[in-house]
């Protein structure tokens, strides 16, 4: 006898006042009043990251009801990507429209875990807003790519405090999707679908058609 498929619930959960009201909706910049746009958004089972206009890096620490900020030093400009990833360390990934990548190596209380904030650059190889991250599973490889084409491989080795990235592949436009497993990158474009076989640096198309 046929098992009767239960009956799918469909819920509405309210909006995150608690996260929301920490964020600022206007900041003051000279006599200037600046609205805060959130731009940009990971989540995953420790930490709620928010990217916003204003170049600040909101992220809530989802076991300790904290709210804590991060910023790149010098111009402030907008966040367009963000992406957490819970290894050994708690890292986060993130992206700006004029091309500029960082990567924070958070502080954690567990023991064994990393006690101070570090930050790595990916140092000026995109001149055009970030559009997708990757992380390997481990941590020690970051995959960004850009408005323009251009794919980065960032190669970091967290005991060293060294972060070396090179240009890897260059597509004739927009890359809107990155994902990586098992040495090889899924990258998706305006245009089409390709797999980069990292080791072999070679190219494998998805489909033969090319998107409209």
């Amino acid at each position: 006898m046929a098992s009767v498929a239960s009956p799918v619930i469909f819920k509405e959960f309210c909006p995150l006042y608690y996260l929301l009201n920490a964020i600022p909706t206007k900041v003051q910049k000279g006599f200037r009043s600046i609205v805060v746009y959130l731009t940009a958004l990971d989540t995953n089972g420790d930490y709620i990251a928010v990217g916003s206009s204003i170049g600040m890096l909101y992220l809530y620490c989802r076991h300790l009801n904290q709210m804590k900020k991060y910023n790149f030093e010098g111009k402030c400009e907008s966040i367009t990507f963000v992406k957490l990833l819970s290894c050994f360390d708690d890292l986060v990934a993130v992206g700006t429209a004029s091309g500029r990548v960082a990567v924070f190596q958070l502080v954690s209380s567990l023991p064994g875990r990393n006690k101070q904030l570090r930050r790595f650059d990916v140092a000026g190889i995109h001149k055009s807003s970030i559009t997708a991250l990757a992380w390997s599973p481990n941590g020690m490889k970051l995959f960004s790519g850009d408005d323009k084409g251009k794919i980065v491989y960032s190669a970091l080795d967290l005991d060293q405090g060294i972060c070396n990235s090179s240009l890897v592949l260059e597509e004739p436009s927009s890359i809107v999707q990155l994902d990586y497993n098992q040495k090889v990158l899924l990258v998706s474009t305006l245009q089409r679908t390709i797999l980069f076989y990292t080791e072999e640096k070679s190219v494998k198309q998805v489909g033969t058609q090319p998107r409209k």
